[in-house]
């Protein structure tokens, strides 16, 4: 089993907390007046810090995503960070989920960035695509009708780019290139994997099945996440392949203190206080035209979704309460010995090869952080690797997955010291 660490990088500046005088927040509606770019600097330098010290007390993979014009997110670059952790990490995955190629006007220099990630870390990138929502089009004037045909058609030429020596041409419906011949090439061969995130869309579960794409499901609800696996292994099973562990992965959220009180008083600040403005306990309202603009899903994927997952399929972390969110496992927050055992529930009921433990979030403080990741890395990681081999839960670095990436070539990569000047 491979475990992870991911923070969404929520804004927080004391003099704008979301949960006080909120009212009639919403969403694209927060004016960058009250950005304050040396809060912003010391936060970027933050957070990378955090990720190092990941690193450090045992996390095997880094993750990263991308949101735009959100305070929930400061992420809008993440290949920016990607680049920084590829040189100052020597063991952690740098793991993007992802990059929202739908946006990408010109994927060849995205093909070349995540390229140079690639060679810069020694084949420990992990490249994952979004299609990203509302926001993200109406924020870079994408057109949302194309936006499913922009993903395939940039997955597919990213892909020709990595694998075919150059120089090509191609002329698709939305990129045309006369010459396509990058002096940048993946260090892993024949590319690095792809992994692909979400919150129970079926579109997307199938098309990581066809694809042979381990998924990763986002922080949603147990039991919808346990359905969208399930749909995976079926499909595959119709795709004529057997999928496992290696296919699927979880983020959720797990917070670690010394004693249970403090464990839930700060837990509590993954919805409260200086940060996401939209998450439960603040005040902020999502408009519901930008979750999904017209065009980008079709009728017959709404229905299906709502046949397959019902009501409760979307992100299980939207306006609820956090005792609420406590006690069906959205959150977890307490010691190690009452962290452990609720792990040990999410492993057994998902049976996910890859987790990623979401932690330092919202309100969270530096020093909230460091003390959890101490405690995860001297009690949780260590427990948590054993469960996964009690229970047989292999990652895609363990048993393929079915993509073609090579397992031996990656214990060889292992073997390759890192240079640093």
């Amino acid at each position: 089993m491979l475990i992870g660490h991911f923070n969404e990088q929520p804004w927080q500046d004391p003099r704008l907390d979301f949960s006080k005088g909120g009212t009639g927040i919403t969403d694209l509606a927060i004016s960058n007046e009250a950005y304050d770019p040396a809060i912003g600097g010391r936060l970027y330098n933050r957070y990378i810090d955090e990720k190092l010290f990941a690193e450090e007390v045992g996390f095997e993979a880094l993750m990263l995503n991308e949101h735009h014009s959100l305070p929930g997110c400061m992420q809008g670059v993440t290949n920016v960070e990607a680049c920084i952790l590829a040189r100052q990490t020597t063991k952690a995955k740098i793991t993007i989920l992802g990059n929202l190629i739908p946006l990408w006007d010109d994927p060849l220099w995205l093909a070349e960035q995540l390229a140079m990630i690639d060679m810069i870390s020694h084949g420990r990138l992990v490249s994952g695509w979004v299609r990203g929502g509302g926001r993200e089009s109406i924020t870079h004037n994408a057109v949302p009708a194309y936006n499913r045909e922009r993903h395939q058609e940039s997955h597919e030429f990213i892909i020709k780019t990595w694998t075919t020596p150059g120089p090509f041409r191609w002329e698709g419906k939305h990129y045309q290139y006369r010459y396509v011949n990058p002096w940048s090439m993946p260090f892993q061969k024949p590319h690095p994997p792809i992994w692909i995130p979400s919150t129970v869309s079926v579109d997307t579960v199938l098309w990581c099945a066809q694809n042979h794409f381990p998924i990763v499901q986002l922080a949603t609800k147990l039991d919808a996440t346990k359905e969208a696996f399930e749909l995976y292994h079926r499909s595959a099973a119709e795709q004529g392949y057997t999928s496992g562990t290696q296919n699927l992965g979880y983020l959720f959220k797990v917070h670690v203190e010394e004693t249970e009180e403090q464990a839930h008083e700060v837990g509590r600040k993954y919805i409260e206080g200086i940060s996401n403005p939209f998450l439960a306990g603040n005040e902020g309202t999502v408009k519901p035209w930008l979750t999904v603009l017209p065009g980008m899903r079709p009728r017959s994927a709404a229905q299906l979704g709502a046949a397959a997952f019902g009501p409760r399929g979307r992100q299980g972390a939207r306006f609820r309460t956090y005792d609420d969110q406590l006690s069906d496992y959205t959150i977890i927050s307490g010691t190690p010995k009452t962290v452990i055992p609720k792990v040990r529930h999410i492993l057994e009921y998902l049976r996910p090869g890859t987790i990623f433990f979401w932690d330092g979030d919202g309100a969270m403080s530096h020093d909230d952080q460091v003390r959890s990741l101490r405690l995860m890395g001297e009690e949780v990681i260590p427990a948590a690797k054993e469960m996964g081999k009690e229970l047989g839960l292999l990652s895609p670095y363990e048993v393929n997955d079915g993509t073609g990436f090579d397992q031996e070539a990656w214990a060889k990569m292992k073997s390759v010291a890192p240079l640093r000047g």
